[in-house]
């Protein structure tokens, strides 16, 4: 499951542009580096260190889940929140791709000048 979400981020300008979306917001990039860092968290673990409500959090954490960068499970009462880096993996491999595209683009200038310069 986890190569499909890769290829489906990577093949899928929807799927990229929702995972880039979701990581353009700073509050959202800081919940995404605590959950990183280690074990799942409720929503009251990740409120603790912030200032904004828990309401404000859940918010949050519910466009990462549509994006795939987190993912949720029940714990008794409580929603526990953990960070998929697998969406993350197939942007990765996207921007390897554009960044390809753009040496060989590079390449090919950079040979067309040095032949009208000879």
């Amino acid at each position: 499951m986890s190569h499909k979400i890769r290829k489906r981020i990577a093949n899928k300008p929807k799927a990229r542009a929702r995972v880039f979306a979701a990581l353009g917001d700073k509050t959202r990039l800081a919940l995404v580096a605590q959950l990183s860092a280690g074990e799942p968290c409720s929503i009251t673990q990740l409120s603790e260190e912030s200032k904004l409500t828990r309401q404000a959090i859940t918010k949050h954490l519910s466009v990462l889940e549509r994006a795939g960068i987190v993912r949720s499970s029940h714990s008794g009462r409580e929603r526990l929140f953990e960070f998929d880096p697998e969406p993350l993996e197939g942007l990765r491999d996207y921007l390897d791709s554009v960044s390809k595209q753009w040496d060989q683009t590079l390449a090919r200038l950079k040979s067309f000048v040095e032949k009208s310069h000879s």
